[in-house]
């Protein structure tokens, strides 16, 4: 599992921009079950994406593909993380081995 954090590089008329084609790119990966939770971070200085089920290298493939990464107004930073303990709500992310 991955947390992918986005930091804004560009002022928001920038962002704002590029954010319909960015939503696309979110909608599609969110249907392939890749990201199961995205938003933005508050204040507005970028955003977050939670991502399951995916190597390192294909995840780095779609992150090249987002807008804001080709329009070059956002930076990733990626964490790989392995969930422990959740809320009865959320088990179904806890790793299964």
């Amino acid at each position: 599992m991955y947390i992918l954090m986005l930091t804004y590089t560009a002022p928001l008329n920038a962002v704002d921009a590029l954010l319909d084609s960015h939503k696309a790119w979110l909608a599609e990966h969110i249907a392939s079950g890749v990201f199961v939770l995205a938003g933005r971070r508050v204040p507005r200085s970028g955003g977050f994406i939670l991502a399951v089920g995916i190597d390192r290298a294909r995840l780095d493939a779609i992150i090249a593909a987002d807008s804001f990464v080709t329009g070059g107004v956002a930076l990733y930073d990626v964490y790989e993380v392995t969930p422990t303990v959740a809320s009865e709500a959320l088990t179904s992310l806890l790793p299964t081995a």
